[in-house]
Formats: structure tokens, sequence, C-alpha cells
């Protein structure tokens, strides 16, 4: 179900801003269960706008987009918390679900019948409400994982790749822990210290706080 629903303006120009809604489910991979709750995130303004993970509940996704066209679905990666609630957005808005090509694997496992309508590929743009997204590959917690970065927002969307404290997590199918240090050092740290990073699950930091955690 859905909670905390808010909203952060992102400056003058572009008009964009930023949108945050929590919605609650489950993970599954390799065996095992776990209740979760998961960051959803919004961009765009008040006539069109893009979800970053369609997570648990479409219903109140569709809710937080309201009268506004949504121009795409956009997944940093397919574990099943993250795109369980895609396809139903998608049909309920006609948006396209946009994955990188190496999460199709994790996407199968979900979502055996209906693929993804689109690739995200490193340094492709998803632009929205003046805004621009530049899509970084980012493996390592999931072959696909990808990041988000909208320097003119000052932010970048992290999905599981990034978190408050360090690393998102490599114990299980799919994900190798070098990996991923090395995409976070080499595509994130990289960006200026002050960017916020407005992760998968649970609360938001900035790249300069996270040098030390990596």
């Amino acid at each position: 179900m859905a909670a905390a629903l808010g909203t952060t303006g992102a400056g003058a120009a572009p008009a964009a801003r930023i949108d945050h809604l929590v919605t609650s489910g489950t993970f599954s991979l390799d065996g095992g269960t776990w209740d979760v709750d998961n960051n959803v995130w919004l961009v765009g303004d008040d006539t069109e706008v893009i979800v970053i993970d369609a997570a648990h509940d479409a219903d109140a996704i569709a809710a937080a987009v309201g009268e506004r066209a949504l121009r795409a679905i956009v997944c940093t990666h397919a574990h099943n918390d993250h795109i369980d609630a895609a396809p139903a957005l998608a049909e309920m808005t006609g948006a396209p679900i946009l994955l990188h090509p190496e999460d199709l694997p994790l996407w199968k496992m979900t979502h055996p019948d209906r693929a993804p309508d689109g690739e995200l590929a490193d340094g492709d743009t998803v632009s929205v409400a003046g805004a621009e997204l530049r899509v970084l590959h980012t493996p390592g917690h999931a072959p696909g994982a990808v990041c988000l970065y909208a320097p003119a927002l000052g932010t970048v969307f992290t999905g599981d790749t990034l978190f408050q404290g360090g690393p998102g997590a490599t114990g299980r199918s799919f994900s190798d822990h070098p990996t991923i240090v090395a995409s976070i050092k080499q595509r994130l740290l990289t960006l200026p210290p002050e960017t916020v990073v407005r992760t998968g699950h649970g609360d938001s930091t900035t790249v300069g706080a996270e040098v030390p955690n990596v």
C-alpha cells in the first residue's frame, strides 16, 4: 500500500520537480521473500512526468501521476520489488517501460509474458519537463542496473546501487561486490559532491557523504 507522498522543488529552471512516493510489498529472489518499502520517484511538471521504479502499487502511482502525461516508466533494475507494478501502470497510462537489456533475465522471473517496451543504454538521455536525466550503467547489484543523473536538478537516482551508508547488496544471484564498488567509484563518486542521491529504499544522501562508505 502507499504512504508518504511529498514534493521537493527543483528550482526555476528547468520547471521539473521531484515527487516522492513510498510503496510497500515484498522482494523475492533465491527462494527467499522479504517485506520491503520502496521509493518511487516522479520527475516532471504539471503536464508531463516520468516514473522511476514502479514498485508494488500501480493505483497509488497512477494517483500520484494524476492528469499528467506519463512519458515513461524507467526501471533502475529488474528485481521484482522495483518492477512488479510496471506492466499494470503501463496498461493504465500507455507509457512505455524502459529497462537495460542485461537485466532481462531478472525481468522474466517476474513478468515472463510481458517484455519491456524499450532499452536503456549507458549515455542515453531521458527528457521530461525541460530536465534531462542521463543514464549511467552501474552494474553490480544487478547486471543491468542503471542510475539516472539529472545535473540541472542536482540529483542522481541510484536505485539499489548506492544508499545512505554505502553500496547496495551483492549477496544474491546476478550480483557482484567488486563490480558494484567499481561502478560507484567510476560513475557516481565522480559526480559533484553536493549531488543529492535519491535511493531505491530509505533516506536520501549526497555523493560527498558516501565517499568514505565505499
